[in-house]
């Protein structure tokens, strides 16, 4: 029984061996192939083909086979020089050829009789169809990825430039995928649809290490725009070493030294100074809000051992601080201590009066059931008594400020409060040829992102407090020419990623707040403090229309390892590919929202008829009374 198992398995596992493949060198490689021929149009066996980079000056020699075809399966992008060679025939140079990730360029050697001593150069660019790959994508390449402007210098907003690829989001909402990833939702990066699959759902290659991580599919790190060469977007009709995308699939590679130096000093600013005022703040006299925006960095790249070993490495800073101007409604002194008199009286049907629910009656009162039937005592002066003031709304009342405007109805508190953040991201790749036959690099990318708070009352952030990513990728690749026609290849990397978002009173004392919470505090493990929601009258519209409190807490920790091999056989005309892809994932997921309780108040609790709070009062053409905050000060 073990036995026809196992001849089971080795006949699927050669099945699958045998299906050939057209996208070689999976994630980050490309391909070139093609005949070599006399200037009859036959074939020419035995011919030497070399391919050299002109950059590093590695070189790759095969032969031509009894059919005259030649095959570079896995090459990594850049510029070459390729030549064919034999006796009796003239030398063939041509370059530069451009190779792309994921290309498979088909270039026919036509060869001229003559000497060695002779040659015919080619210097036209390599064949804008690519016979040899079967995806359906756009490759954009290295000019575009540093030359094209980007506001925030994300490189992934280059995206939209591909046809079939649709971002999503809206810079102004912190969840755009063209955006800066300073404040933004920490899944905007990969929020964009490609090829009509879902948003969100698509893979992300580097170097060929998966940057995906398992907390929703999160785009965890992508290299700053200087330390790309070049990516591509693949929409449709991608081959079977692809897998876990309900989209499409991005293929990015980094840049490596080459023989020569190259180095970068950059810095991109932005600042109040050089921008015009708005056209209506000007006409109001409101002064241009502040605003700074400073992204700076630097890059080497060059040789250790020339064509052997290379470097290069990169430093990228960002700095960003604005100005939020913010206007609403706080309690006023007289309101925190519950003195609603000077707001109107229920003699104005515009005012309201707060009415006592402690005297609707034990049991229920029959009044109550009666259209327009005032069942509380109001009041008197529409002051709450100091001694009913309840403790806790008083504690929690110190963590808003007084007002500090005068003259308006709806609002009686203004502020410009800073918003912005940093991101430091440091990136550095060495590449060694090893042999002719052996290739190895490796790389390391570190990124920090820290989001400020939007934070109008101090201390208090309505949402989204401080968030802080950080991000380490380690991506190390082997590639082995066993053979003139047989190439191993082998990926491993290393991703690990962790988003904090703190409230700005995490880990504050609850027993401050009394009641249940002086007893339940020494037994709480993640606290901050209450939310509370206020909600007025449809006459006030005071204060609070929404949540405001400490913010939620997350914490998101995520670890992904992944190792890809593939072995590439030329068989003649004919390629095959096998490999396997394994990835393992591991998530660590913690989330408060309201840990220490969620505080709804409305006007129901103060107003004239607790049955119906809806119901005009006697005499009046206007509500019943009532105030979301007086029933938040009587708790």
């Amino acid at each position: 029984m073990k036995t026809r198992k196992l001849v089971s398995w080795i006949v699927v596992f050669l099945l699958w061996a045998v299906t050939p493949a057209a996208l070689f060198g999976q994630n980050t490689t490309g391909k070139i192939a093609g005949l070599v021929l006399d200037n009859t149009g036959a074939s020419v066996p035995g011919c030497a083909v070399t391919l050299t980079n002109l950059d590093t000056a590695e070189a790759n020699k095969i032969t031509t086979d009894s059919a005259g075809y030649y095959s570079f399966p896995q090459i990594t992008p850049g510029r070459y020089k390729l030549q064919a060679e034999k006796t009796g025939f003239k030398l063939y140079v041509q370059q530069p050829v451009v190779v792309e990730i994921e290309s498979g360029l088909k270039i026919d050697i036509t060869l001229a009789v003559g000497t060695a001593t002779e040659t015919v150069e080619v210097t036209a660019q390599a064949p804008l169809l690519q016979p040899e790959t079967n995806s359906l994508g756009q490759v954009i390449d290295q000019r575009a990825v540093t030359d094209l402007p980007l506001n925030g210098r994300n490189p992934i907003a280059l995206t939209q430039l591909v046809p079939g690829v649709v971002p999503q989001g809206q810079p102004s909402a912190g969840n755009s995928s063209t955006g800066n990833a300073v404040g933004a939702n920490p899944f905007a990066l990969g929020d964009f649809q490609i090829g009509g699959g879902q948003s969100g759902q698509s893979q992300i290659l580097i170097d060929g290490v998966p940057t995906n991580g398992a907390y929703l599919n999160v785009v965890t790190v992508i290299p700053t725009q200087d330390a790309i060469q070049e990516f591509k977007v693949q929409t449709n009709n991608l081959g079977p070493e692809y897998g876990r995308f309900a989209g499409g699939v991005i293929n990015l590679t980094t840049k490596s030294g080459t023989n020569q130096i190259h180095g970068t000093l950059y810095e991109f600013i932005r600042n109040k100074v050089l921008n015009a005022n708005d056209f209506f703040d000007n006409r109001n006299g409101v002064p241009r809000p502040p605003f700074t925006q400073n992204q700076f960095g630097g890059n080497v790249g060059g040789p250790v051992l020339k064509d052997k070993l290379f470097y290069f490495g990169g430093y990228e800073g960002f700095r960003l601080r604005k100005g939020s101007p913010f206007q609403g409604y706080v309690p006023t002194a007289a309101e925190r201590g519950g003195d609603f008199s000077a707001v109107g009286s229920a003699n104005t049907p515009s005012a309201f009066q707060i009415y006592d629910a402690t005297t609707s009656g034990v049991g229920g009162n029959p009044a109550c059931n009666g259209v327009n039937a005032v069942c509380r005592t109001p009041f008197a002066g529409n002051v709450i008594p100091s001694n009913r003031l309840d403790p806790t709304a008083l504690a929690l009342l110190k963590y808003y400020p007084l007002p500090n405007l005068t003259g308006s109805s709806t609002a009686n508190y203004a502020t410009s409060y800073s918003t912005g953040g940093n991101i430091d991201q440091y990136n550095a790749r060495g590449d060694y040829a090893l042999s002719q036959k052996q290739r190895i690099f490796g790389r390391y990318t570190q990124s920090k992102i820290l989001s400020l708070p939007d934070s109008p009352y101090p201390g208090l952030c309505t949402d989204r407090c401080t968030e802080t990513t950080t991000a380490k990728q380690i991506s190390l690749g082997d590639n082995i020419t066993l053979t003139s026609t047989s190439i191993l290849d082998l990926h491993f990397g290393f991703t690990r990623y962790i988003y904090l978002r703190t409230p700005l009173t995490e880990g504050i004392d609850l027993s401050q707040f009394g009641g249940t919470w002086a007893s339940l505090a020494p037994d709480f493990t993640y606290t901050h403090v209450p939310i509370v929601c206020i909600s007025e009258n449809s006459n006030d519209g005071h204060w609070c229309n929404g949540v405001t409190g400490g913010g939620s807490g997350i914490g998101a920790h995520d670890n992904t390892y992944s190792f890809d091999p593939s072995f590439v056989k030329i068989i003649g005309k004919h390629t095959v590919k096998v490999g396997l892809e394994y990835r393992i994932l591991r998530n660590n997921y913690y989330q408060s929202n309201d840990p220490a309780g969620l505080f709804q108040f409305d006007a129901g609790a103060t107003a004239a008829n607790p049955q119906n709070p809806t119901l005009g009062t006697v005499g009046l053409a206007g509500p019943a009374g009532g105030n979301g905050f007086a029933s938040f000060l009587l708790g």
